[in-house]
């Protein structure tokens, strides 16, 4: 579960998605309901963002270390 989770793909499906939801929460869902919905949605797309900003750091320091290995 944990390698499906982390793959590029669904990272940027929950990154996007959630934003968007984050976004149209408060003017679809009215009062503090609406408001508590879009923290929630935003701090899971805030973590798949860090998540894929995370991975595309590691992804190039292994592309340094297999240039210096050749």
């Amino acid at each position: 579960m944990k390698a499906l989770l982390s793959s590029k793909p669904v990272l940027w499906f929950l990154f996007l998605f959630n934003l968007v939801v984050a976004v149209a929460a408060p003017f679809v869902v009215d009062g503090s309901q609406g408001v508590m919905t879009a923290v929630g949605m935003g701090v899971v797309s805030l973590g798949a963002g860090l998540s894929l900003l995370k991975g595309r750091g590691q992804g190039q320091d292994q592309g340094q270390r297999q240039a210096q290995r050749a």
